[in-house]
């Protein structure tokens, strides 16, 4: 009669990755506060053999970053540009109306210029009206800001006012009373769509200030900037970019050590041929040689 022998006891192969997940996390809380300060810091002087993988970005401050939102169609419902500089995070809105005479598609309103000419053709034409060069480009879908507001708590605003809108032509329904809150999902992303007020466009740049500045209180976070790949695993087919990943972690810890200013582009309404326009006041343009030679000092990563 025969015996069989016995098996060897079957080591669970969960440990290891239990083991793995809960030093990661231990590593990231620690790292959580001092992260902010020791990308900002020059190891090298210090002798510490540690390359910063973010020195990209720290520190940026000769160039702007172009940031556009779609919303249903093509045109861009979002545009502002991004510069880091002396320890403030600069904001400048562009309202979607500016009236433009582009040297290629002629006179338009700004918004349309990206279904035209691509990222390409809108950081030019900002570049030649700002007087400073726009180095990068992120394109954002709305339905992200929706997620990313729900993956972080939602997004505490105070609602300025009543705000109650039905669109069922783009299923959008807007229900929201005044006073402050926390907003996700659909109530997030109807705050950030609703213009259907006496300001227009412009009371709709006011309330994407009010969220910006708390989008910018949550992602400078210690805690957040821990689950940075996480979050921008978030974002799949949403998030159009020519930055790397680990560039975008850079941009947003050098943020982390900066406060916050949020402009928009002085103007006034104007008609033309019948259509509603905003005619902007350009900033005067900087010395040209504020701006040689910034080229070569940006590159990247990925």
């Amino acid at each position: 009669m025969k015996h069989s022998l016995p098996q060897p006891r079957r080591r669970d192969q969960r440990l290891p990755v239990l083991l793995a997940i809960g030093l990661g996390l231990c590593g990231g809380l620690a790292l959580a506060g001092p992260l902010s300060d020791l990308l900002k810091t020059d190891v090298f002087k210090q002798g510490h053999p540690f390359i910063n993988p973010f020195s990209a970005w720290i520190g940026a401050g000769d160039q702007d970053l172009l940031v556009m939102g779609t919303d249903m169609g093509t045109n861009t419902d979002v545009m502002a540009t991004v510069r880091i500089k002396d320890g403030v995070t600069r904001i400048t809105q562009v309202p979607r109306d500016t009236y433009i005479e582009s040297p290629s598609y002629g006179p338009l309103k700004i918004n349309a210029l990206y279904s035209l000419g691509g990222p390409k053709a809108v950081k030019a034409e900002l570049a030649s009206h700002l007087g400073r060069p726009i180095s990068h480009h992120i394109l954002v879908d709305l339905a992200l800001v929706r997620r990313l507001g729900d993956a972080l708590g939602g997004l505490e605003v105070t609602v300025p006012k009543r705000m109650l809108y039905n669109d069922y032509s783009q299923k959008l329904f807007i229900d929201l009373q005044p006073g402050p809150q926390t907003l996700k999902g659909k109530d997030l992303e109807g705050f950030l769509r609703f213009r259907h007020d006496e300001k227009g466009d412009i009371g709709r740049l006011e309330r994407q200030k009010l969220a910006v500045q708390a989008l910018f209180n949550q992602l400078t976070r210690p805690e957040t900037i821990v689950r940075l790949p996480s979050l921008m695993g978030l974002a799949g087919k949403d998030l159009k970019t020519d930055l790397g990943p680990m560039e975008i972690g850079g941009l947003i810890t050098a943020m982390a050590g900066t406060h916050l200013e949020i402009e928009q582009l002085p103007g006034v309404p104007n008609y033309r041929n019948g259509i509603s326009y905003w005619d902007v006041t350009w900033p005067a343009p900087p010395s040209a040689s504020s701006d040689t030679n910034t080229n070569s000092r940006y590159r990247f990563l990925f």
